[in-house]
């Protein structure tokens, strides 16, 4: 024999689904995810996103019922992007009051408002003709300044609208700053902001671009980081948080885990994740194959984001989670305020 056992048994810990929850370190909540949402100006209905099964780029009419059913099963918030008819190279309708985006954060706030929080995504990509998350100069590089006159003024406006949380996901330097400033200016100092602080240039975005539509022509390696750099990521982190940032965030996810725990470590504000729309993918198609079981995969991809030192997740499955942990719990959610304890389940038994 060796070490300490047969004394010490590990195992005993494990022995039934009764002490496995007693005895867990990390804890699973529907408050804790955050669901990302699309909606596509002048759709009549929902539109299925090929690379994203069961995921939808939302009809006004959607929208208010796929916010409903999110407040039912308890998730935290839900993050808004806009799909617009038409684009151009300065990304004129992230400001116009009637533009998609605004107009959905308006919604949100009357239908949910109350239940979670609605969170406004700040970034240029889906507005531009050119699908780069700024103002370009003339030789086709992002101009960084000029793009935060922009941010400036979309800040203001998504908090007219009503964004409780407004989301920095452009990674021009000085952004929080400068959102802040304008915000605080405009009498909106109230309202909170999201930074992306370590967003990385990722192969995983690819799905996400099909549910913006998005025009981009190249790549945005210029002002994202590269998948090499873990103290780069650190270093962004803190200097947001310098800023006045209320939250920071790791995008993506799965393949950043290092980076997201290095976060949570030092940081003295809450930390985010974002398991992107490349991450949903594999994990739905692999399940649509036959190969794993969706919902327990997409569970334990959770938990190892919480472990890591996630605060909250934004994730695609948001609603489907929440509903099976309220279903895991015993519990049945019968309006938009619940609020259910949850352990994560790694669903079917290891072979």
């Amino acid at each position: 024999m060796t070490g300490r056992f047969p004394q010490v048994r590990p195992r005993r810990l494990r022995a039934t689904p009764a002490m496995r929850r007693l005895v867990a370190e990390t804890r699973l909540h529907p408050a804790e995810l955050v669901l990302p949402m699309f909606i596509r100006e002048g759709a009549t209905d929902a539109v299925d996103i090929s690379s994203m099964p069961g995921v939808q780029q939302h009809s006004l009419d959607s929208f208010r019922r796929a916010l409903n059913e999110a407040a039912e099963q308890g998730v935290g918030g839900v993050n808004l992007f806009g799909v617009p008819t038409s684009k151009d190279p300065e990304g004129s309708g992230a400001t116009d009051p009637d533009g998609i985006l605004n107009v959905a954060i308006r919604i949100a706030r009357e239908e949910v408002g109350d239940a979670l929080v609605v969170q406004s995504d700040l970034c240029l990509d889906e507005f531009t003709d050119h699908g780069h998350c700024g103002v370009l100069t003339a030789d086709g590089s992002v101009d960084n300044d000029a793009t935060l006159l922009r941010y400036r003024d979309m800040a203001v406006a998504q908090a007219e609208a009503g964004a409780e949380l407004v989301c920095m996901s452009g990674m021009m330097d000085g952004q929080i700053a400068a959102a802040r400033d304008a915000l605080d200016g405009a009498g909106h100092s109230g309202t909170a902001l999201l930074a992306y602080s370590a967003k990385y240039a990722s192969a995983f975005y690819g799905p996400f671009r099909e549910a913006v539509a998005s025009t981009l022509v190249g790549d945005r390696r210029t002002y994202q980081i590269d998948a090499a750099d873990g103290r780069q990521g650190l270093r962004e982190v803190l200097l947001d948080i310098e800023e006045g940032a209320d939250i920071v965030m790791v995008k993506p996810a799965m393949s950043y885990l290092d980076v997201l725990a290095r976060t949570a470590d030092v940081s003295e504000v809450p930390v985010w994740a974002y398991q992107i729309s490349g991450e949903y993918a594999m994990i739905t198609a692999a399940a649509q194959n036959g190969w794993i079981d969706r919902d327990a995969a997409a569970m334990e991809a959770l938990v190892g984001i919480k472990r890591a030192g996630a605060d909250a997740i934004l994730t695609y499955f948001a609603v489907d989670i929440a509903r099976k942990l309220n279903q895991e719990a015993g519990l049945r959610t019968s309006g938009s305020t619940a609020a259910v304890s949850g352990v994560a389940s790694t669903g079917k038994a290891p072979e």
